[in-house]
């Protein structure tokens, strides 16, 4: 699995909204700038997050954005799949090889890792919350299970 820039920045961008929930919308010009990322990528993003409901979206003057749920109630795995449009890419359905090698009426006996690879990170991407990613480093590996490096 390799994270794009569309699903890292993605996670940035909702960050971003969860840390600032008691401002005022924000505007993603500037959420691109405080974030040093391009602002037609955070555009973009925004208007992804939008559609699939992590995010709502104000018009005029002090419009821009906001966290549609709190940041406990909401994945990275929402987050990377309406960045993204999916958290992992089964090469088999995407490219297949060859067309009849990799039908489902096919037996192939790699599909079913890749399967269970990508219920596995869903899993894991489900079972990280927004709010999770407040805390700082070490607070966050130790929430996820990963040992805690020492400085």
């Amino acid at each position: 699995m390799r994270i794009t820039t569309w699903a890292e920045y993605g996670v940035i961008c909702a960050l971003h909204l969860a840390k600032r929930t008691d401002e005022a919308a924000v505007n993603g010009r500037d959420l691109a700038a405080r974030e040093q990322l391009p602002a037609d990528y955070v555009e973009q993003i925004l208007l992804r997050l939008r559609r699939a409901g992590i995010v709502s979206s104000t018009r005029g003057a002090r419009g821009g954005y906001a966290l549609t749920r709190p940041a406990s109630e909401i994945t990275v795995r929402e987050i990377i799949t309406a960045a993204e449009l999916v958290t992992f890419d089964l090469h088999c359905e995407s490219h297949p090889v060859d067309e009849v090698r990799c039908s489902t009426a096919h037996e192939c006996s790699i599909r079913p890792v890749w399967m269970m690879l990508q219920k596995r990170i869903d899993e894991v991407l489900d079972s990280v919350c927004l709010s999770d990613l407040l805390e700082k480093e070490p607070a966050v590996r130790q929430r996820i299970g990963l040992p805690v490096l020492q400085a």
